[in-house]
């Protein structure tokens, strides 16, 4: 399909295409670390944040480079204090090869109480520097089957499986590497009914992956468009909200305070608020270097931008909506089919 042509069937896509044909069951699931709970138990979700992150890139990747019991002792009073704010979930958004450590999160995930739910996929951003050699050659199909055995058989040789599929791709038109990411995302949700959530700041690249998920026959309400915030032109939220995507607005700091409240209020004033995620991109303990602390922080949300959103009021129905229904929907495990 010619991006002309997708673009022009977009509006007629949007009054189809705005929930997928099955309606959303009372008993959905989503994977944690420690296995599957109800959606509902989620409770207050933190949709996209760190707590380990290597940045030495997929060639010379080595989890010998950390110490699980030192990261663990450094990043759980973190989590212990976000616990006691009132959050429930932590979707630790780090992926194969760039220091996703399954053990290190259930570990974590059971000392702190918080949920965590981690990830399969591969991080195709910053030029390939986290994609494995032998992924440059493999096939859309083989791609996908590392995915899903991950999935149905547990990720490295553990228990853990993933709750949700991450991908990343560079900021302008897809690669043929990574539209064979975003091919190889969709065989993986439509047998697993893992959401794919994507690292891709502007809209293009992000209308580009619709587009294949489209052709692949996927809904665009399995797809959660990371780092939303970075697209200039907010329009475009709303024509990919229309669709079904979930616009994922998750760089907020005590710096943004403001710009972040007047994009979740443009999303509620044009209806759209029940397609929003936002969350911090926070963390993390970064292996190699000397630590030092302290992390970005987990906690701005609740302590600063929930109260600030109901001062300017929003409804405590309004925040119940970002923080919990929204996370449990966009990340339950269902296969959204086109």
């Amino acid at each position: 399909m010619k991006r002309r042509d997708f673009i022009r069937i977009s509006g007629t896509l949007a009054a189809s295409l705005i929930w997928p044909r099955t309606a959303f069951a009372n008993d959905l699931r989503v994977i944690t670390v420690n296995g599957p709970i109800a959606s509902h138990k989620m409770g207050n979700t933190l949709e996209h944040e760190h707590i380990l992150v290597d940045f030495i890139g997929a060639d010379q990747y080595d989890p010998s480079r950390w110490d699980r019991e030192e990261v663990a002792s450094q990043l759980l009073p973190y989590l212990k204090e976000l616990k006691n704010l009132g959050c429930n979930t932590l979707i630790e958004c780090t992926p194969a090869y760039l220091g996703r450590d399954v053990q290190l999160l259930k570990d974590l995930s059971q000392q702190s109480g918080l949920h965590i739910i981690t990830n399969t996929g591969f991080y195709g951003a910053r030029d390939n520097k986290y994609i494995p050699e032998f992924a440059f050659e493999a096939s859309t199909q083989e791609l996908a089957d590392i995915w899903i055995k991950e999935f149905e058989q547990g990720i490295d040789g553990t228990s853990v499986r993933p709750g949700f599929l991450k991908i990343s791709v560079n900021p302008g038109p897809l690669s043929e590497l990574h539209q064979k990411l975003v091919r190889a995302a969709s065989i993986t949700h439509l047998r697993t009914g893992l959401t794919i959530a994507s690292h891709t700041g502007p809209a293009l690249p992000a209308f580009e992956e619709l587009e294949i998920l489209y052709q692949e026959g996927v809904h665009p309400s399995a797809f959660v468009w990371i780092h939303a915030q970075n697209e200039e032109d907010k329009s475009n939220y709303l024509k990919a909200a229309k669709m079904g995507a979930w616009i994922s607005l998750d760089g907020l700091d005590e710096t943004r305070l403001e710009e972040y409240i007047e994009m979740v209020y443009m999303m509620k004033k044009e209806g759209f608020l029940h397609k929003t995620l936002i969350s911090h991109d926070g963390g993390w303990y970064e292996p190699g270097k000397h630590w030092e602390g302290p992390i970005r922080k987990y906690t701005v949300l609740y302590r600063q931008f929930r109260p600030k959103l109901l001062e300017q009021g929003f409804s405590e129905e309004d925040t119940d909506l970002l923080f919990k229904n929204n996370p449990q929907k966009a990340f339950a495990i269902q296969i959204r089919k086109a």
